[in-house]
């Protein structure tokens, strides 16, 4: 930990120290939502409304954190989930938060909006560990050429799985970004993934497209066209999940794209129950939202997630102290869970199971009979 940031043991302290470093433009399109922000405020507030029942006298002297998923191994059941443009929040960007991934043995999800390539991603990742697993977050393009191509770059930098967008037909509007005036990063800074792709200039770049006419039909096609593990994330009804499944996908990523798509969208945490009991043990479940606290984990690890993925904090962590504070990040979510397992009675975050979660105030006494 640099000498620049004190130690402190809630995430919240870290997202004030990151406000108070980052430019208001850059903080409100890290921070904001779409619309009203409906959605936003509620992947936070559905955890407060949950509670877990504590199982006593079981007798778990050590517990394991760890979880297996297609594309690679946790230490701790916390992914870091896509974001973009982490040089908005310090001037190494996504490398540190690629290095204090793999030094935590987790895996960063970086994503197709990175201000760094994804070669040099997964490089500062292996130059702390040679086994060190990065996946590439994916938006599916109209012109499938393109598609290909950012494949094709993921794969030869090492990428182990692939995590396809899909809750993206259109950009999300976004009141505080149209306030500012934002609508382009600063001179210097590019979307480097899109660099040399197919009806782009040498050395230019092409934009990032969003297009209602994607379809299953390219899922199809990209599956045709890699072996790596394929996660389709921004899951939220049942049927996709049982269609994505049908299809061959390794994984689902429930997931409202913290509150920047639709507002109209329920808590990530609210779908996650109908989305694990429809994929029903075939594939691992991801809960990708408003988890603010190793407890948050908990919740949604007993609900049928295999691990959640996190965001923002980690771009507080990252503007804050780069990737010391990542690191940060990262160790007071594993603390908090550890904690939070060991007073649930729990060894591994299978003893986390449903039957534990109750909503707070609807009579516990009745849930326990």
């Amino acid at each position: 930990m640099s000498a620049g940031l004190a130690p402190c043991t809630v995430l919240a302290e870290l997202h004030e120290k990151a406000r108070a470093v980052l430019d208001p433009v850059h903080y409100d399109y890290y921070a904001g939502g779409v619309g009203d922000e409906v959605v936003l405020g509620e992947n936070e507030a559905a955890f407060r409304r949950l509670a877990l029942l504590p199982r006593v006298l079981r007798g778990r002297a050590t517990r394991d954190l760890g979880v297996d998923l297609p594309g690679g191994r946790l230490d701790l059941p916390v992914l870091i989930a896509p974001t973009a443009f982490h040089r908005l929040a310090h001037p190494v960007g996504e490398p540190a938060t690629a290095r204090a991934a793999a030094a935590a043995r987790t895996v960063l999800v970086s994503g197709m909006a990175s201000t760094v390539a994804i070669g040099d991603v997964v490089a500062a990742a292996r130059s702390v560990d040679a086994d060190a697993s990065v996946w590439f977050q994916l938006y599916l393009q109209p012109d499938e050429d393109v598609t290909e191509c950012l494949v094709r770059r993921a794969e030869r930098a090492g990428c182990t799985a692939l995590v396809v967008t899909a809750d993206s037909p259109v950009f999300g509007r976004h009141r505080r970004d149209a306030r500012h005036g934002f609508h382009d990063l600063p001179a210097g800074l590019a979307a480097e993934n899109m660099r040399d792709l197919p009806g782009a200039p040498p050395g230019g770049l092409r934009d990032i497209e969003m297009s209602p006419a994607v379809s299953w039909a390219h899922l199809d096609r990209l599956r045709e066209l890699t072996s790596l593990p394929l996660w389709l994330k921004g899951v939220l009804h049942p049927r996709d999940a049982v269609l994505a499944v049908e299809r061959g996908v390794a994984g689902i990523v429930v997931s409202n794209h913290g509150g920047r798509q639709s507002d109209l969208a329920p808590a990530a945490i609210e779908a996650l129950p109908a989305v694990v009991d429809a994929v029903a043990g075939r594939v691992p479940v991801v809960l990708d939202g408003g988890v603010r606290s190793g407890g948050d984990v908990a919740v949604a690890l007993a609900l049928g997630a295999a691990a959640v993925g996190v965001g923002r904090p980690v771009l507080w962590g990252l503007a804050a102290d780069g990737e010391a504070g990542v690191a940060k990040v990262l160790d007071v979510l594993r603390d908090e869970f550890d904690h939070a397992l060991a007073l649930c009675g729990g060894r591994d975050p299978a003893d986390l199971t449903r039957d534990m979660v109750v909503s707070r105030g609807a009579g516990v006494i009745a849930r326990c009979g």
